[in-house]
């Protein structure tokens, strides 16, 4: 860390305990939350839940884990890397990172988007405007877009700032919409509903999907633990916040999905963003601004991890400048879904690339810290050619694991009990720390 850097964090180094909690609460509040919970829907009720309750926990963990090595170093998640995968190899997560966010924050504003284009069909007529139709959803991007724009030139105390004003209205939104949710249709019918046959997802798959939805938080971590004034506003917060976060929203979205089935007598998991469902529960026009808003409130979040990642691979950037390339890039993806036969099987795609990816990088720097290096990371080390040098500046060993693992995962894939009891990605996080503990300790001897 130079100096430059070290006097900025010892100036932002003011995140308490709520701070950090409010921070991670908003980044799970919000509409892609809502939206997963919505795909989980496809198990039922209780088949959701138990994903739910099962895979949120298990993935902040990591992130309470991830969150203390940022507090006690001082530095983003993925200068982090630089001990594990070398210096420049650290490169490679951190491209994966801008990549992962960027889709996240086109995520989140494809669906704000759709709140847009039902915002637009209200006021025009549907003549000009069908809602979720292209015209609308390129208007709804290209809105999004500006708004991402505002929030993130003002900088982290405007992302600290909107976080909760936008927590705020996300809570008052969720309780009106559950009340009227649980008022049109009793829990014990939301409870007894059976998934059409052609919509069940295996149970494996869908620990995968959202262990991956929750597991991407994790890589940016540090990049907000760093600024924590304790260790528990970096350790206990963002477990505690993401988990109340991730099951307050994937259970509501869950809830109103299963609500619009029931009270349709349809079942369509394409339909299940929160502008759609708001629409058909006639919650009007203040429901689609806020879900808007909240969009703005997740990507503050989203853009600054990119940002933040970019920044790792291009530290000539300022940080101000890398996020605004990240946003306009972010906002170009979100037209994505429009080209690619539909926003549902983009996601899930999106979500399955991610576990694969993100699961092995995660376990293998969590290991690198806890087991290898006793907890023991000499920042000063991090931008010179010393220990952290290895090969040309690269770890091959963990480069090594990390492909193994991704293979390993794809194997799992292809294993029809795997997929539809334990799924693919914490198999694989065990497989791919073992393997590199076990590694580590031989190149050690042999040294």
């Amino acid at each position: 860390m130079d100096n430059k850097e070290r006097v900025s964090v010892e100036k932002t180094t003011n995140m308490g305990f709520w701070d950090q909690l409010a921070t991670w609460i908003g980044a799970n509040a919000n509409n892609g939350t809502w939206y997963v919970g919505g795909v989980l829907a496809a198990l039922g009720l209780v088949g959701a839940l138990m994903v739910i309750f099962i895979s949120g926990p298990m993935a902040y963990l990591f992130l309470a884990l991830v969150g203390y090595i940022g507090f006690i170093t001082k530095s983003s998640t993925m200068r982090l890397m630089r001990p594990v995968f070398g210096v420049k190899g650290s490169l490679g997560p951190s491209f994966i990172n801008v990549i992962q966010f960027m889709g996240w924050a086109a995520v989140n504003t494809y669906i704000a988007a759709i709140s847009v284009s039902y915002l637009l069909s209200s006021i025009f007529g549907k003549q000009q405007f069908k809602p979720a139709g292209m015209k609308g959803i390129i208007i709804g991007v290209i809105v999004m877009g500006l708004l991402h724009v505002m929030s993130i030139s003002l900088g982290q105390r405007s992302i600290r700032l909107i976080e909760r004003i936008g927590i705020v209205l996300v809570i008052l939104l969720v309780i009106w919409e559950t009340s009227i949710v649980l008022r049109e249709v009793p829990l014990t019918a939301i409870a007894k509903w059976q998934v059409p046959d052609h919509h069940i997802l295996p149970f494996g798959k869908t620990l995968d999907i959202f262990a991956a939805f929750n597991l991407a938080w994790v890589t940016a971590g540090a990049d907000f633990t760093r600024f924590a004034s304790k260790k528990s506003a970096a350790t206990w917060a963002p477990f505690l916040g993401a988990t109340i976060g991730v099951y307050w929203f994937a259970i509501v979205g869950t809830l109103t999905t299963i609500a619009a089935a029931v009270s349709e007598s349809a079942f369509d998991p394409n339909a299940s963003d929160p502008s759609t469902i708001a629409a058909r529960l006639g919650l009007g026009i203040l429901a689609l601004v806020v879900i808007m808003l909240t969009s703005t409130t997740a990507n503050a979040v989203n853009l600054m991890a990119a940002g933040s990642a970019l920044n790792n691979m291009l530290p000539r950037f300022k940080l101000t400048t890398s996020l605004w390339l990240v946003t306009l890039v972010a906002t170009l993806m979100s037209f994505i879904p429009l080209f690619a036969g539909g926003f549902i099987d983009t996601f899930i795609k999106f979500l399955d690339l991610i576990g694969m990816i993100l699961g092995p990088e995660i376990a293998i720097l969590v290991v690198d810290f806890y087991f290898v290096r006793r907890r023991q990371y000499d920042v000063t080390a991090f931008d010179k050619r010393t220990i952290y040098w290895y090969t040309n500046g690269v770890n091959l060993s963990a480069y090594a694991v990390w492909v193994i693992s991704i293979l390993f995962y794809i194997g799992l894939q292809n294993v029809a009990f795997i997929v539809g009891t334990v799924g693919s990605n914490w198999l694989t996080m065990i497989f791919a720390g073992i393997i590199y503990y076990l590694l580590s300790k031989k190149m050690t001897k042999m040294l």
